[in-house]
């Protein structure tokens, strides 16, 4: 199981092609010159290109790796995840789309400040900020592990080419190059998956038989409805509690959320979330069809008992390099395929990264800023955050069963922002005590269960998780570790928990339906007992029309109380689509200044240099 020049050769080159994306774009056009080419790639990208970029940073390896594994272990039943997919894209396109691009915020945690104070932008601004450098390295070092562990591929120097390519092109050629560079890292994902597919399908005789097999064995799941949060997979759990997921990532995760700031329009924006569905309908069935093929030729064709692997995760990749074994350059296509994965992933985040950072923490602070220093800022933001994420791979190799609990925090996190946003969004009686609150509140019920869930795995014998816990296993093997954040390990039947420990058993894919639920309830309590938000001191810009319509069946009192008496924004006069072009210039409004000015009455403050109030009717 060795590597081939030929296979050496493919995987070289990804990593050439996508430095000259990133060079190419530094070099020519726009060549970055301004915060808004750099950071939004000058608000002018189409929605197919968006829609590449969006489905690559969500396929991250965990995805490549975890679910074709899952499939194998435990059967089709996460396919059924497909279904959270509609709504999951549906809401953002027509509640968080609208609303932050009429807005013409850079940073997702701007709105926040528009809608209650700079204290709760902050807040949301760090939260994410510690989400993100967690996870970025574990996501560049856990394939790279993985690889080393089958092929005997150098680590170091995966983790190193793969961090210094990634850093290179984010830092040269900033949005833009990250995109195209994530819908080349697209192709190759699918050619790699559908080159394993085609080759393990015809030696095993067919994808007929294929089915048949696993269907005798028991592998292709029916729809169990069992309403239990505890079971770790059921029909509800994921495709319910798959779309308060899919929120949390393509809703208000500042990763996604900056792709759809830099459409050419509103209506761009929305079809770039349209387009999604069915990349990821088609991404999710070629991995199930990974898994399947896996099991039925593992079935035919068995490794001997000391070659098996030793963790989940690198079943694939003992899969690929057995199947593939005769045909020189595709296990290289599949590696490539693996690292492009992770490489769309890890440059999203460095580009996400300087935004939020720029945007939230340093020109707030320096408002006299000029456009060329800022510009330079960000792209040594970017390349901070890019070396930052190589300490982070070095430390994970050090941390050991640390990482258990570093790499959950990731999944915890999302929930409570989610919550954050819809809060501010949906409940104009919000106040920022009642943000403020509810998000510690969230978090705090994250960590809870999330930490009482790990010790209560760890307390058991050998420390192998309940067969619904979404903790993770005591190993020292991040790889193993890797694959059961994603897909908790299934072991022999465990007794019925009772107490704290059902609250700890709870299915890892209720955990950002639970969180943001926190958020939400906790955010509007504190609100209302410490005094709801005055009408007059909303910006009407900033609350989504939905809830102001689910509410028109309650007594118009109750309606009042929630509503503090807010206008429904969707009559408010040129509340319209945002659809013209704006060629980088926000729609209707002339060309930012060179100064950020502040509104004394809220605080509020703007990235374009404009007063928030002078934004024209038109704009929203």
């Amino acid at each position: 199981m060795e590597f081939t020049a030929i296979d050496y050769s493919i995987f070289a080159l990804l990593l050439v092609l996508s430095s000259a994306i990133g060079l190419f774009y530094a070099l020519s056009g726009d060549r970055q010159r301004t915060v808004q080419e750099f950071l939004l790639a000058n608000r002018d990208m189409g929605c197919l290109p968006v829609a590449l970029s969006l489905l690559a940073s969500f396929q991250s390896a965990v995805a490549i790796l975890g679910v074709p594994a899952e499939i194998f272990r435990f059967g089709t039943e996460y396919w059924f995840l497909g279904c959270s997919y509609f709504l999951g894209l549906l809401i953002p396109a027509h509640i968080f789309i609208p609303v932050f691009y009429r807005l013409r915020i850079t940073s997702t945690y701007e709105y926040l400040e528009l809608r209650f104070n700079k204290t709760v932008r902050v807040l949301g601004t760090i939260t994410f900020i510690f989400q993100m450098v967690i996870y970025m390295g574990v996501v560049l070092y856990a394939p790279a592990l993985a690889l080393n562990a089958v092929t005997g591929f150098d680590l170091w120097s995966a983790v190193l080419t793969m961090g210094l390519v990634c850093t290179l092109y984010t830092t040269l050629g900033g949005l833009k190059a990250v995109i195209w560079t994530d819908v080349f890292q697209t192709l190759v994902m699918v050619a790699g998956q559908v080159a394993v597919i085609v080759v393990g399908t015809w030696r095993v005789g067919g994808m007929a038989r294929v089915w048949r097999v696993a269907e005798q064995q028991g592998k292709i799941a029916g729809i169990d409805l069992d309403p239990s949060p505890l079971e770790r997979h059921t029909f509800w759990s994921l495709s319910v509690g798959g779309i308060f997921m899919m929120l949390s990532l393509y809703g208000v995760n500042q990763a996604q959320v900056q792709r759809y700031l830099c459409a050419r329009s509103e209506r761009e924006a929305k079809l770039s979330c349209y387009a999604v569905f069915p990349c990821q309908q088609i991404v999710l069935c070629l991995s199930c069809l990974t898994g399947l093929v896996m099991f039925v030729y593992d079935l035919e064709h068995p490794l001997a008992p000391g070659q098996r692997p030793a963790s989940s995760d690198q079943l694939v990749l003992f899969f690929v390099m057995d199947v593939l074994r005769d045909l020189p350059g595709l296990p290289g296509l599949f590696v490539a395929c693996l690292f492009s994965s992770a490489l769309s992933t890890i440059s999203s985040a460095f580009n996400s990264l300087a935004t939020v950072t720029m945007e939230d923490l340093v020109r707030p602070h320096l408002p006299g800023l000029s456009e060329s220093r800022a510009t330079l800022l960000s792209k040594l933001l970017a390349l901070g955050y890019g070396l930052l994420c190589l300490g982070m791979a070095y430390l994970s190799s050090m941390l050991g069963p640390v990482l258990q609990a570093a790499i959950s925090i990731f999944g915890m996190v999302g929930g409570p922002l989610l919550g954050l946003f819809c809060l501010g969004m949906f409940f104009p009686c919000a106040n920022p005590t009642g943000a403020v609150v509810g998000l510690l509140a969230g978090l705090a019920m994250a960590f809870w269960v999330g930490i009482g869930s790990f010790l209560q795995s760890t307390a058991g014998a050998e420390g192998v998780p309940p067969a619904n816990s979404t903790a993770l296993p005591t190993v020292g093997n991040l790889s193993t570790v890797l694959a059961t954040t994603l897909l908790p390990p299934t072991s022999a039947p465990a007794p019925s928990p009772t107490g704290l420990q059902r609250f700890y058993s709870l299915s890892y894919m209720w955990y950002s339906a639970h969180n943001s639920t926190t958020v939400i309830l906790v955010g509007v309590l504190v609100s209302l007992l410490t005094g709801p938000t005055p009408a007059a001191a909303l910006d009407p810009r900033t609350i989504s029309p939905v809830l102001p319509r689910l509410l028109c069946c309650l007594p118009p009192k109750i309606r009042h109380w929630l509503c503090c008496g807010a206008a429904d924004p969707a009559q408010a006069p040129g509340h319209g689509d945002s659809s013209e072009k704006s060629h980088g210039v926000p729609n209707g409004l002339s060309p930012p200044g060179p100064e950020r000015q502040e509104d004394e009455g809220q605080g509020y403050m703007r990235s374009t240099g404009a007063p928030l109030y002078a934004v024209q009717e038109t704009s929203f």
